[in-house]
């Protein structure tokens, strides 16, 4: 089985500040048959995206799959508020690396 880079296969993906505490993180397909495959790979869950931030699967907060949009959102909880003493990217908007890594079994 093949392997493909999800930058590959997504249109966007991004993260932002979601309040103090909160940083969301969101992938947005624009081909739904590419979006469903993903989805249905398995992938792409909150325990992967917490592999590869490097973090507990208790610090992702929510974690969705959005049909109608093509989109998969989470939401992660900041290690350090936004703002406070110790944080580099008050704006969250620097937070989206990480999930270059994920990679999606890919059938041809």
């Amino acid at each position: 089985m093949k392997i493909k880079a999800l930058t590959d296969l997504a249109r966007t993906i991004r993260s932002k500040n979601a309040g103090s505490f909160i940083i969301t993180i969101e992938i947005i397909f624009d081909d739904f048959d590419v979006y469903k495959k993903v989805k249905s790979s398995g992938a792409i869950s909150a325990q992967s995206i917490a592999q590869v931030y490097g973090i507990s699967q208790g610090q992702i907060l929510d974690f969705c799959f959005y049909d109608p949009g093509m989109g998969i959102k989470a939401n992660i909880r900041r290690k350090n508020p936004s703002g406070g003493p110790g944080e580099s990217d008050v704006y969250g908007c620097q937070q989206y690396a990480p999930l270059f890594n994920l990679m999606i079994p890919w059938d041809e």
